[in-house]
């Protein structure tokens, strides 16, 4: 390889590692080398990915859908009061109180969302934990910290982006949320991105993906693809909570949220 083409690479290589830095900290960063590759089967030299597909989710029919799952269904009948909520401050103060799972009786805070309410993106995770149930803020622990760290590196920040979740309270010791939960608080998910009137989603994890875009298919499929959330251009990547687990996730999710930024700036500037 000439010189001139070996520091290019050499360059471009010490620039992804201070982006990693820049984004998981210095002893996550340390841990990482050039050799870290999240798909060890991939061949040495990476290309150019295609851009990725627009794709609109296809409901799964009840019947193929797994039994643990169950999509909530759009508010039929007569309203609520809530549905009348005008914006977010309105509507935060007509649901806060919502005991319609039991998740509602073992709530210390109702963790609505927070960020900038006319936000042009929008951060969905799936539910509070303990340091959100304590704070009444959602992504305010270790993985809100990391959130923090990944808007940043792409130049967001927090304040300027709206951030919610599926579930309002927190499950008991972080488990999943069940199908009874998710169908009863999904639609206040669903007023929330109403009034935020988002230009983009970012979802993070299986859980939040799965659960907004009405499907049963995994991580990796939906990573590879961007969808369309009622016209609204829809990322999905990983949740920081699982990066803090398996740090070699942190490369494909910075891919995912620089072809998120990618897309932002062009509709901006279109």
């Amino acid at each position: 390889m000439p010189e001139s083409e070996l520091e290019a690479v050499l360059t471009q290589a010490r620039r992804f590692l201070e982006q990693q830095k820049r984004m998981y900290g210095s002893t996550m960063y340390l841990q990482q080398t050039l050799s870290d590759d999240p798909h060890p089967a991939a061949a040495p030299v990476r290309t150019a990915a295609p851009a990725p597909s627009v794709k609109t989710p296809t409901p799964v029919p009840a019947a193929a859908a797994p039994a643990p799952r169950r999509a909530a269904e759009r508010p039929s009948g007569p309203k609520e009061p809530w549905q009348d909520a005008s914006d977010l401050k309105q509507l935060n103060a007509k649901i806060c109180n919502c005991l319609k799972c039991s998740l509602g009786k073992m709530r210390t805070k109702f963790v609505f969302g927070v960020g900038n309410p006319n936000a042009d993106l929008m951060v969905i995770g799936e539910a509070p934990g303990a340091d959100e149930d304590a704070q009444g803020e959602p992504f305010v622990g270790r993985a809100g910290q990391l959130l923090n760290k990944i808007l940043e590196a792409v130049r967001f920040k927090r304040e300027e982006v709206y951030i919610a979740n599926i579930l309002k309270c927190r499950p008991p010791e972080n488990r999943k949320p069940h199908p009874d939960e998710v169908e009863q608080c999904e639609p206040y998910l669903w007023k929330q991105i109403e009034l935020v009137k988002p230009k983009f989603i970012l979802c993070l994890g299986l859980t939040a993906a799965q659960t907004l875009l009405k499907t049963d298919e995994s991580l990796t499929s939906l990573r590879a693809s961007v969808h369309n959330y009622h016209g609204v251009p829809t990322y999905v990547t990983y949740h920081p909570a699982a990066l803090l687990r398996n740090p070699n996730w942190k490369r494909p999710t910075w891919e995912d949220v620089q072809r998120l930024r990618k897309a932002y700036d062009a509709a901006l500037n279109t």
